[in-house]
This record gives C-alpha cells, sequence and structure tokens, in this order.
C-alpha cells in the first residue's frame, strides 16, 4: 500500500496537472481562462498521430505476444533449448529501448550491417529505417517486448500449468488438444496482462519513434515531447492536450484488458 500510495499519487498529480494545463488553467504566459484551445489547435496532427500509434502498438503488441508465447512453450520444456531462449530472453531484458533502438538501426538501415553482410547496395534496401510502414521501430519493440512475454508466460507455465498438461497427456489428449484445452486457457491471463503492458508502454514511448522513424506524421508521444520542447512557451497547453489524449486512450485499453481478463476461466 505505501508503494501504491506514492506511485499512484505521482500519477494522478502528474496527470492532474497536464489535464489543468490543458484546458487552460494554468498556463505558462497570460490569464488563466477555461477553454478548449489547445485541443482544437491540435486536433489535425493529433488525428493522425493518434492513427500512427494505435498501429505502432497494435502490431508490435500482436508480434510481441505471438512470438513470446512461442518462446515460453520452449522454455517450459525444460531442454537445452529451452534454457538457451531462457537465457536470451534475460539478457535482452535489461538493455534499454534507446540502446536497442540504436542497434536495431545500425542493423537495419540502409547502410548497416545486415544488407553489407547480404551484399545488398543500399539503393535496393528497403525504407525500414524512417520508412512509410515504421518496420523498424515495430522491430525494436518485438524484439524486446517479447522478450517480457516469454520469461513471464513460462513461469506460469512452469507453475500452473504443468501438471495439468502432464494429466492431459496421460489421459490420451494430444499435444494440440493440450495446447488448445489446457495450455492456452491457463496462460491467457498472462498474456493479456502483458498485451496491456506492451500496448500501453508503446503507445507512450519516445525514443525509438523518434530515433526510427519518418519525421512526418509523428506518434503521439513524439507530437508532444515536439510541443512541449518548443521555443514558444504558449505551446505548452498543446502538449499537455496531446498527452491527455495518449494518457485516455490507455486508460480505455486498460479497462478494455480487464474486462478481457474477467472472462477467463481463472478469474471466475
Amino acid at each position: 500500500m505505501p508503494a501504491v500510495v506514492i506511485a499512484g499519487s505521482v500519477v494522478l498529480g502528474g496527470m492532474g496537472m497536464a489535464v489543468v494545463q490543458s484546458i487552460g488553467l494554468l498556463p505558462l504566459v497570460g490569464e488563466p481562462r477555461l477553454s478548449l484551445d489547445a485541443f482544437r489547435s491540435v486536433a489535425p496532427d493529433a488525428w493522425r498521430a493518434v492513427a500512427v500509434s494505435l498501429g505502432i502498438a497494435s502490431v508490435s503488441t500482436a508480434l510481441s505476444t505471438v512470438i513470446g508465447f512461442s518462446a515460453a512453450l520452449v522454455i517450459a520444456q525444460g531442454r537445452w533449448t529451452g534454457r538457451l531462449v531462457a537465457a536470451l530472453g534475460a539478457a535482452t531484458i535489461p538493455v534499454p529501448h534507446l540502446i536497442g533502438a540504436a542497434a536495431i538501426g545500425l542493423l537495419v538501415a540502409d547502410a548497416g550491417f545486415l544488407p553489407r553482410v547480404l551484399g545488398v547496395p543500399g539503393a535496393d534496401w528497403p525504407e525500414l529505417v524512417g520508412g512509410p510502414w515504421w518496420v523498424a521501430v515495430i522491430l525494436e519493440y518485438t524484439w524486446k517486448e517479447s522478450a517480457f512475454v516469454a520469461l513471464v508466460v513460462a513461469g506460469v507455465l512452469a507453475t500452473r500449468v504443468a501438471r495439468y498438461d502432464e494429466t492431459a497427456a496421460l489421459l490420451g489428449a494430444s499435444r494440440a488438444r493440450r495446447l488448445r484445452h489446457v495450455v492456452l486457457p491457463l496462460a491467457r491471463p498472462a498474456l493479456i496482462v502483458c498485451g496491456v503492458i506492451i500496448f500501453v508502454y508503446t503507445l507512450g514511448s519516445y525514443e525509438v519513434a523518434w530515433l526510427l522513424g519518418r519525421p512526418f506524421p509523428e506518434p503521439l508521444p513524439v507530437l508532444a515531447y515536439r510541443l512541449f520542447t518548443a521555443v514558444s512557451l504558449t505551446a505548452r497547453p498543446e502538449a499537455a492536450a496531446v498527452a491527455v489524449i495518449t494518457s485516455l486512450i490507455a486508460l480505455i485499453v486498460v479497462i478494455v484488458g480487464m474486462l478481457a481478463l474477467r472472462r477467463t476461466p481463472l478469474w471466475r
């Protein structure tokens, strides 16, 4: 409870300041005045930013969940391949996203390591960094977050699913049936929680999209940071408005995730 109170006060206090500033009640310049001018001002860019952010977060979450769950199945087998995958995942977790983004950029850029190894000229290499489909950004998030999913789900499989899977095998269930009727239902809560965490994080993460993405259109966190660091202090309410929009989307995702979690067998 002490940790929750401290964290909650910081989050709620920051969100409260953003909301108050976005509606004009805490301007850095001028008199306080209740208005939605900041939201109207950022609306044209915000719609594009929302579409880009949702696309990046959705694809990254889906890929990370699928790859992480597959890796967790390998880890749960307990063989040397599972131990190797677990070690690689554990080594990936502490790497900061900024370093991961720089590594992905050096790997898949048109002058990076991968096209040089494959002997592909830079002019013929697809635009993975700064391209129209945000491929490098999604690759970085997928690489990092799939390791997180793998370790979390592998822990669930090792502690909760193993005995049920063995029982189903003794009763004659095939591997596909055990995966569908035992492993997936029992691992679903962990997958839902991991998916929500990944989606919310990628939705609000700034550095990867800024370093590997294209300059326009901007994702929500990049747009908010650019407005917040603008020379004109009158752009601060607009930055706060973008932050509020991002937080509202994240809150909706968390609510949807909780509703999905309540429908799982383990919750009931």
